[in-house]
């Protein structure tokens, strides 16, 4: 089992902590993690160890609602994953983030 430093552990924990169904944004999961700024590392753990760790990866999105990904870069993926857990994604991937956003409390 790979040991991990604990802020990408809080991390790790933040990202499965979203339910199917939610969304969340890579601020929020640095808050949640006690990163205020590290909404760059969430994105990086997201990138590296998103399939290892088996991660819900397609419920983080940007703060506005947007897919961060891009055509041909799991864009497409990301979408369709959210629509089979009922998220409303628009034509041009945003997410309502009033509606579908999930914060720890």
């Amino acid at each position: 089992m790979k040991e991990f430093h604990e802020s990408t552990l809080n991390i790790l924990a933040a990202i499965r902590a979203v339910p199917a169904g939610r969304v969340s944004s890579y601020r929020d999961i640095a808050h949640a993690a006690g990163l205020p700024n590290g909404a760059r590392q969430v994105a990086r753990i997201l990138h590296s160890l998103g399939e290892t760790e088996n991660l819900p990866w397609h419920r983080i999105i940007k703060a506005d609602g947007r897919i961060a990904l891009g055509a041909g870069n799991g864009r497409e993926l990301q979408i369709t994953l959210l629509r089979s857990e009922g998220v409303k994604v628009s034509k041009t991937g945003t997410v309502d983030m009033e509606r579908y956003s999930y914060r720890e409390s």
